[in-house]
């Protein structure tokens, strides 16, 4: 699951990245990458990423759920 939980990660960040760049400088680097937005590498890709998103949707549930860390100092 982890590497699940991982490979979802990284997929998201490089759709995150690639939406950074075509927002601020209309640049499609997956587009530029696979040979146009039409090409069938490039529709996997953001087909990957966005079913990473999708999975990534769990981690919503762990928001809530963080054990608390006590940061306080203990006398010695």
């Amino acid at each position: 699951m982890k590497i699940l939980d991982s490979t979802a990660l990284i997929l998201l960040v490089v759709g995150g990245l690639n939406w950074l760049l075509v927002g601020l400088f209309e640049f499609d680097l997956v587009a530029t990458i696979f040979g146009g937005q039409d090409s069938i590498l490039a529709k996997i890709v953001y087909v990957l990423v966005g079913l990473s998103a999708l999975y990534c949707l769990k981690l919503f549930g762990y928001i809530g759920n963080r054990p608390h860390v006590n940061n306080t100092k203990r006398d010695l």
